[in-house]
């Protein structure tokens, strides 16, 4: 719950005008569902109504903080691309999204970002915006040719003996179960997925901390591909281990994607000047 009252700057203002200027990530959407509701008081009494306000009245707006926008941490701007680091909870694009987020802030500047890739609601980390159109076709093409490394690092149950490792598998998705499954041959209907890791930790519960690329970005590919391998990631509900995520106490998946290389081999127009370039998210390997 919000609790706001009314200063005298915003005698005969619209109600929306205020809450939108005051309750910080606010958006006009939930702000108007929120009145629909019958969510906010002023002055003791539920309105449903976009009314002008007076100086001193009391409003209490009843939205929880997950409801709101997220604040958005930025890690690298220029004129065309933004990179910023996504909190757990939180999807990329929808309703009350990251997405949704950075184009209010942007909204003023005339500039609409785009996401360019993705990561699952639970995992933290990098996710590149397009601030044009045209970097945001260059480089989605540049994420499907496999000219952007991408860097994760996860938390997993098991330490591997192979200090580095380049698996390859094949994944199926389920899209009724939102799931997917790794075979180890080719079965009718999966993708060939390539994972590989360099453990970096080992610790004495039985844990390590890896670094982890993909070569191919298929839904769920490291966190599936790991359970299968024998090291599922520490609190990851739907492929990890409800015991083991429950002993450390974790309620989503320890995988934060903390790197992104540009390594362009092709006509990158606009953003040749990227090449080589690394975007990194600074780790602190005790907070996992």
């Amino acid at each position: 719950m919000v609790k706001l009252k009314v200063p005298k700057k915003y005698e005969g203002k619209k109600l929306s005008l205020y809450l939108l200027k005051n309750i910080d990530n606010l958006t006009i959407n939930l702000l108007y569902k929120t009145l629909r509701n019958k969510d906010i008081k002023i002055n003791g009494k539920r309105i449903n109504k976009d009314i002008v306000l007076k100086e001193n009245d009391e409003i209490f707006v009843y939205i929880t903080q997950n409801q709101l926008l997220p604040k958005v941490q930025k890690v690298y701007e220029d004129e065309n691309i933004l990179a910023v680091n996504k909190p757990v909870c939180i999807e990329v694009t929808g309703e009350n999204s990251l997405t949704s987020a950075i184009q209010k802030e942007y909204e003023p500047m005339k500039i609409t970002p785009m996401p360019c890739h993705r990561l699952d609601r639970n995992t933290s980390g990098l996710v590149l915006f397009a601030k044009n159109e045209k970097a945001l076709k260059i480089l989605e093409q540049k994420f499907k040719n496999h000219e952007i490394e991408k860097h994760y690092i996860a938390v997993v149950y098991g330490c591997p003996k192979e200090m580095k490792k380049t698996s390859e598998a094949y994944l199926f998705k389920d899209n009724k179960k939102a799931q997917v499954y790794i075979y180890d041959t080719f079965k009718k209907g999966t993708q060939k997925i390539i994972t590989s890791y360099k453990v970096l930790e080992k610790r004495k519960d039985n844990t390590a901390v890896l670094d982890v690329k993909i070569e191919t970005g298929k839904t769920h590919q490291i966190r599936a591909h790991l359970a299968h391998l024998g090291f599922p990631i520490i609190g990851d509900g739907k492929y990890g281990i409800n015991k083991i995520n429950k002993q450390f106490r974790k309620k989503y998946q320890m995988l934060t994607s903390y790197s992104l290389t540009f390594n362009f081999k092709t006509n990158s127009d606009i953003l040749e000047y990227l090449k080589g370039k690394t975007i990194t998210l600074p780790i602190d390997k005790k907070k996992f």
